[in-house]
């Protein structure tokens, strides 16, 4: 690989490029149930595709059985990538290198909650709403705008990531290379190395937890909540979509 270009870890490049393709996914065939069922804001005349629905339940099945590992990764191991405790006051410095950097960390911490908002409540809906013409429930509502802030979050996430890093960072997200050290063959040694200091490492997270920015720790609360109760909530609410 070119050293002049960035690399990525090797199980990055493999949950965002699983992840980006199940929400795309997610988000075109969700947008044909919405073509299909509802048309209140507009629609495209395109032919009807009976198992659309059944399509974007499984896409947004996998995706939130990936999530969990996407998140936890994100918030660990890709931290550098998302809000810090000065992001906030560096989007002042309008313009500069350091604003684009803490748009697009703020942006990507935003695509994590988005998510969550989007397999919650569509966990929470039922598959027979839509084609019976019930389109007045809340969770359709906040599943629709769940959906709408992640397409506005993956745009800007795209455009900032060519502003900051330029065709060489897209470049290292789609490349296939990588260094030995972060070779497939390794994952699971360095997982056996992980669990044996299990004590030192929780000891290390704790610390970790405490010294670092209070606010992405809750945002880490927030989305690792929200994974959880998509997965139990419809266990007590009925039938999920």
């Amino acid at each position: 690989m070119n050293r002049s270009a960035p690399y990525q870890p090797l199980i990055l490049r493999i949950l965002h490029g699983i992840s980006g393709i199940l929400v795309i996914g997610a988000i075109i065939s969700g947008f044909l149930i919405y073509n299909t069922f509802d048309k209140r804001f507009g629609y495209i005349p395109i032919p009807k595709i009976n198992p659309i629905q059944d399509i974007h339940g499984t896409l947004a099945v996998f995706f939130l059985i990936l999530l969990p590992f996407f998140a936890v990764y994100s918030f660990h191991a890709g931290k550098r990538r998302l809000l810090q405790p000065d992001s906030i006051q560096n989007l002042t410095q309008f313009g500069r290198p350091i604003w684009w950097v803490s748009l697009q960390r703020l942006v990507n911490t935003k695509m994590l909650l988005a998510g969550v908002l989007a397999v919650v409540s569509g966990r929470m809906m039922k598959e027979e709403w839509l084609p019976t013409g019930e389109l007045d429930h809340v969770w359709y509502y906040v599943h629709l705008i769940a959906w709408l802030i992640m397409i506005c979050c993956i745009a800007i996430h795209v455009l900032m990531s060519a502003k900051v890093g330029g065709l060489p960072l897209l470049l290292s997200m789609v490349s296939w290379k990588f260094r030995p050290e972060d070779s497939p063959v390794n994952w699971y040694s360095r997982l056996r190395g992980w669990l044996g200091n299990f004590s030192h490492n929780l000891r290390e997270e704790i610390n970790q937890f405490m010294g670092g920015s209070l606010l992405l720790k809750i945002i880490e609360v927030i989305v690792l909540g929200g994974i959880i109760a998509a997965f139990v909530l419809p266990l007590f609410f009925g039938d999920a979509e």
